[in-house]
């Protein structure tokens, strides 16, 4: 299966946009499945961070500690899973429209199995995350137009 990959325009500046979605503190408040989010390593949104997610799949919830790789404010960062049966790699980037007072939010979202992981990923995971990602652009977009970005 390949990447699966989304995209939404919000009426906000990219340097907002990006503040938000690298706070790994803001993941349960727009990702539906995100249960908690807990600092493991380093500072959290900086390269090399790491934190644990946990989510729920189904009736399971699931940890898995994502690494940041990459961070270009305003324009782009990537993270990575390290562990855990399901690994997932996102990576966004944010493209300024409109004189940069509105932005196009593109993410790209891929997982590997590990383990029992190899089973899930095609049979659960991507399904559920193919589904679930469009809401949870809706949401961080309904969050971000409302000035919540602190």
């Amino acid at each position: 299966m390949s990447r699966i990959n989304a995209s939404i325009d919000i009426a906000r500046p990219p340097e907002e946009v990006f503040a938000y979605i690298t706070d790994p503190s803001h993941v349960p408040d727009w990702q539906e499945s995100a249960v908690k989010v807990t600092p493991r390593k380093g500072t959290p949104g900086a390269v090399g961070s790491q934190v644990a997610v946990t989510r729920r799949i189904g009736k399971r919830e699931f940890d898995m500690t994502m690494q940041f790789m990459e961070l270009d404010p305003p324009r782009s960062w990537h993270l990575h899973g390290v562990d855990g049966p399901v690994r997932g790699d996102v990576q966004g980037t944010i493209e300024p429209l409109e004189q940069g007072t509105r932005s196009r939010l593109t993410l790209s979202l891929d997982f590997e199995g590990h383990g029992i992981g190899k089973a899930l990923v095609p049979l659960v995971v991507k399904p559920a995350a193919r589904k679930e990602m469009p809401r949870d652009e809706e949401k961080l977009k309904g969050i971000l137009e409302r000035g919540a970005t602190a």
